[in-house]
């Protein structure tokens, strides 16, 4: 028989390391997002474009990172129930 989440007996640390991260941890994601949104910019801005290719792939990789962070997160607001399932 498999063993199930009403199987098991609900321990002080189960509870702490249980459900979704991205439910509990959104406002914390979300700044992370922002922060690698803003260090792309940052480095498109700050950074002289004479370091050819690994220039335009440290900005993309920040842009693309907080972008799909945000985007992750906004996926899971407009979902039915309001969040990510546990």
């Amino acid at each position: 028989m498999a063993d199930t989440r009403s199987d098991r007996a609900v321990t002080r640390r189960s509870s702490v390391f249980g459900g979704c991260a991205l439910r509990r941890h959104q406002p914390l994601l979300a700044l992370v997002g922002l922060a690698c949104v803003g260090m792309g910019i940052a480095v498109a801005v700050l950074v002289p474009e004479t370091d050819g290719p690994a220039w335009a792939m440290a900005v993309v990789g920040c842009l693309a990172a907080g972008l799909l962070l945000l985007a992750r997160i906004g996926l899971a607001l407009l979902r039915p129930g309001g969040g990510a399932t546990p």
